[in-house]
């Protein structure tokens, strides 16, 4: 058995462009970054912003588009999936890509964008700082874990 499942929870780094394929289905793509918050061996704090390429669907790609806004903060639930081409400088190109099967609009009044400028986001309130999580240093002995 196989499984190609992508849940990716983030804010959008740019407005979605909505597009309509030869067929007449509508297309929607936008970008989602996400924040890993991290603290070293050392105790410094790391942080790390990945970007993931999303690409929405029918009826779903119409509604995000309408609705999404740069740095709006969005759960999407999809499969991971690489297109390739021929670029006009004849050069091959790809590109993973998350392709939706599911997009959850995130809350409406904490939607700071994560990884990049805050411009367009004046009236977006702060973001807040994010828990860590505090990784023991010990080994743990899989006996004693009681399940």
């Amino acid at each position: 058995m196989y499984l190609n499942k992508a849940l990716i929870y983030g804010n959008l780094t740019r407005d979605p462009e909505l597009r309509s394929l030869p067929s007449g289905a509508k297309v929607t793509s936008f970008s989602l970054a996400t924040n890993r918050v991290w603290k070293d061996k050392n105790g410094a704090k790391q942080e790390s912003t990945d970007y993931h390429n999303i690409v929405v669907f029918g009826r779903q790609a119409e509604t995000s588009a309408q609705y999404l806004k740069k740095g709006a903060t969005v759960f999407i639930e999809g499969r991971m999936q690489t297109r390739s081409w021929d670029a006009q400088d004849g050069t091959k190109k790809s590109r993973m890509e998350v392709v939706a099967d599911r997009v959850q609009f995130g809350p409406r009044g904490g939607n700071a964008p994560v990884g990049g400028s805050d411009k367009g986001a004046k009236d977006a309130p702060p973001a807040e700082e994010m828990d860590t999580i505090e990784y023991p240093d010990e080994e743990v002995n899989p006996d004693e874990i009681p399940f």
